[in-house]
């Protein structure tokens, strides 16, 4: 048994959180009649959130466990 987690750091997920937050503003945006401006700013909370994402190193957070032969 393994004794590594996958639960990731609060501060990733707080990156996560913001690119969730992202989406849901451009999906309600679409929802609501293709809102252009309310899309566009999802896109862009969406990609602050990628280089919030980038800048708290969440690609580190990958935990690879050894291989059971």
């Amino acid at each position: 048994m393994s004794s590594s987690s996958h639960a990731g750091r609060p501060k990733s997920w707080a990156a996560v959180l913001v690119i969730f937050v992202g989406f849901v503003v451009g999906g309600a945006a679409m929802v609501l009649g293709m809102n252009w401006p309310m899309f566009w700013a999802g896109a862009g909370i969406v990609a602050a959130g990628g280089v919030l994402a980038l800048a708290v190193g969440i690609m580190g957070d990958v935990v690879l466990d050894d291989k059971h032969l």
